[in-house]
């Protein structure tokens, strides 16, 4: 049966500015996941279990932040500054002073002082950030309804955060080093970093425009509803367990690499060069993935990169206590897997929320976001605090070698682990329900129950 649908392309220029309010971000998330918890043990000389345990506590508040916000943001609807952009031009600014707060540690705290303190800066960073980045993620789903823009538009924010990426991992060390104290460099990382991700918002709300059909659309259901109908949706339920999963061990993985390299490997000096070469890979793949999800369906794909990543990380294991150049092959071939993860599931996340509307004729994206926000805290502060706690467990000393059971415990959670991880959730992707064919389907039903919100040119498909 023949059918026409409108397409919904983007011009370079959006795609470009969209990509860039990622770029503070992205330096900011990647300085945190790799270098927060070391900056606490090794810089500011904090106890790692405590520090960790004050990290989790932070994270109880994203039980709520991460849904309301995106739900205030469905709400929301503003003429002059748009329904999501109104989020990222007037948190900008107070996004970048916490930033600056959360790599500062005042002197002379006692234990309570420092639990208190870590908790604070991080649920005022952990909370600024949700207001800011849950409508900003939103614009994925709202820019076009494209299965395969969506595509794009994620691969040209990833061609612009993957860089970013690299700033905040591999140079970071790298300024640190320029500091005769570590705690000066990193409060000096603070600074630098913060600034920047308040610019990168301003910039890319200055450049995008919002559709008017969207922001006049408000969402009239209540908090717990809204909740319970994004739960309800099947195929969202799945890709948020599979997330929550691959981001979990992402997140084990960032946070013990700088260990594994500095003390498994010997080989502190080459953290900045390792962690760049994997996300030059990854960069240099994201538009490979992109153009296989064109002639493939991105569940299957995402599949297929993340199984090249699992089987990568977790040969780490058997690496001896001693330097070796084959962690530099790694990097290939973990970043040609893991650069599927930059592409696939923020699109596929976009897909998802098409069937809601379908449902409710309301663009709720902030709520799913908000929802897949949580579920990217969660797993990042369950790997963050249990790092901390295993660190404790397996007698970690900083800045010291470690012990024969100091490094098991190092190997073990930062490649069979989050490995094995990663392979059970494949078959969620390889029988995903949303394709090409299921998501025109319904763009179809959406454009005659006249919940479109662009006209463009109109296409013939197949269904």
């Amino acid at each position: 049966m023949a059918s026409s649908l409108q397409q919904d392309k983007l011009s370079v220029k959006t795609k470009l500015f969209y990509g860039i309010g990622d770029v503070g971000n992205a330096i900011v998330n990647s300085a945190v996941q790799f270098f927060l918890l070391i900056f606490y043990t090794d810089g500011a000389l904090l106890p790692p279990a405590l520090v960790g345990s004050a990290l989790l506590i932070g994270k109880i508040w994203d039980a709520v932040n991460d849904p309301l916000f995106g739900w205030i943001s469905d709400r929301t609807s503003s003429k002059r500054f748009g329904k999501r952009r109104v989020f990222m031009i007037f948190g900008a600014v107070p996004l970048g002073l916490s930033v600056m707060l959360l790599w500062f540690v005042p002197k002379g705290l006692d234990q309570i002082g420092i639990f208190l303190w870590v908790a604070f800066t991080f649920l005022l960073f952990d909370t600024i950030w949700t207001i800011t980045n849950v409508p900003y993620y939103s614009l994925t789903s709202e820019l076009t309804e494209d299965y395969d823009e969506r595509s794009s538009l994620t691969s040209f924010r990833m061609i612009l955060a993957v860089p970013a990426y690299l700033i905040g991992a591999a140079l970071t060390p790298a300024i640190v080093g320029m500091f005769a104290v570590k705690y000066t460099g990193y409060g000096f990382i603070g600074i630098l970093y913060g600034v920047i991700a308040a610019a990168a918002l301003l910039i890319s709300a200055a450049g995008i425009r919002e559709k008017p059909a969207i922001i006049e659309n408000k969402s009239v259901t209540s908090p717990i509803n809204a909740l319970k109908f994004t739960f309800k949706n099947k195929a969202f339920v799945r890709l948020i367990i599979v997330y929550l999963i691959m981001n979990l061990s992402f997140a084990l993985v960032k946070t013990l690499m700088a260990y594994f390299l500095t003390y498994q490997l010997k080989m502190e000096k080459e953290v900045p060069l390792f962690m760049g070469l994997l996300l030059i890979v990854v960069a240099a793949c994201i538009f490979p993935w992109k153009k296989l999800s064109e002639k493939w369906d991105k569940g299957p794909a995402y599949g297929l990169g993340m199984g090249i990543g699992a089987i990568s990380i977790g040969l780490c294991f058997f690496f001896p206590n001693q330097p070796t150049l084959l962690i530099y092959l790694i990097a290939i071939t973990a970043g040609i897997g893991f650069a599927a993860n930059w592409v696939f599931p923020w699109s596929m996340i976009a897909d998802v929320v098409d069937y809601d509307r379908l449902e409710t004729g309301e663009y709720r994206s902030g709520m799913y976001y908000g929802v897949w926000g949580l579920a990217t805290k969660i797993s990042e502060a369950i790997a963050i605090a249990s790092t901390g706690w295993l660190l404790s467990l397996y007698h970690y000393v900083p800045n010291v070698e470690q012990t024969t059971s100091t490094l098991f415990g190092i190997r073990l959670f930062f490649s069979p682990v989050p490995a094995l991880l990663i392979l059970v959730t494949l078959p969620l992707l390889i029988w995903y329900p949303i394709n090409r064919v299921t998501h025109q389907k319904v763009r179809q039903q959406l454009q005659e129950k006249g919940l479109t919100d662009q006209p463009g040119e109109t296409i013939t498909i197949n269904g």
